[in-house]
């Protein structure tokens, strides 16, 4: 147990550095395409195992969420999208269950579950991440069009990083 805990942790240390560190630098230097962001450490709350609890999933997601708002200065709009995936968690969990359920010790990855069953999953959990957090963002509904469109050429992009990662390093945990 413990050593899955380890894991975890050196996961999510990883893949924010990776967010921090690289992607925003990738960012910075595409800006002929603004309305880009690449967002990949939330494939760490994604791959949280299923046996945690949604409020530990929350709380975790909510210290990610701050530590990335303290790079990108933003107050708590990737702390809010965080939560708000760990939220929408569960729900992905039982829109794309498998007929034999879950294993207690699962890890929602595609070794473990498939491609096409990752690739629903991640999609769902990644679009509401991207939309509610440009949504977050410009603090209205106002901006419809421009979060939407903001949201599909993130979620895209964030997307094919993931699965180009999930697909390379095939990770089983």
């Amino acid at each position: 147990m413990s050593n899955d805990i380890a894991k975890n942790i050196l996961r999510g240390v990883v893949f924010l550095f990776i967010q921090v560190l690289v992607l925003k630098q990738v960012e910075v230097n595409f800006g002929w395409l603004t309305e880009m962001s690449l967002l990949f450490y939330p494939l760490f709350i994604i791959l949280l195992p299923t046996r945690f609890p949604t409020i530990a999933v929350m709380i975790i997601a909510f210290f990610t969420g701050l530590f990335v708002d303290v790079f990108y200065d933003s107050i708590g709009v990737h702390a809010s999208a965080c939560v708000f995936l760990a939220f929408i968690r569960p729900l992905a969990f039982n829109i794309f269950s498998p007929r034999e359920g879950y294993s207690v010790n699962l890890y929602p990855t595609i070794y473990n579950l498939g491609f096409l069953w990752f690739l629903r999953y991640c999609s769902f959990l990644l679009f509401g991440f991207c939309f509610f957090y440009f949504a977050m963002e410009a603090f209205t509904l106002g901006y419809v069009f421009q979060i939407l469109k903001k949201t599909v050429v993130s979620f895209f992009f964030s997307m094919l990083l993931m699965l180009v990662f999930m697909l390379v390093f095939r990770p089983k945990e």
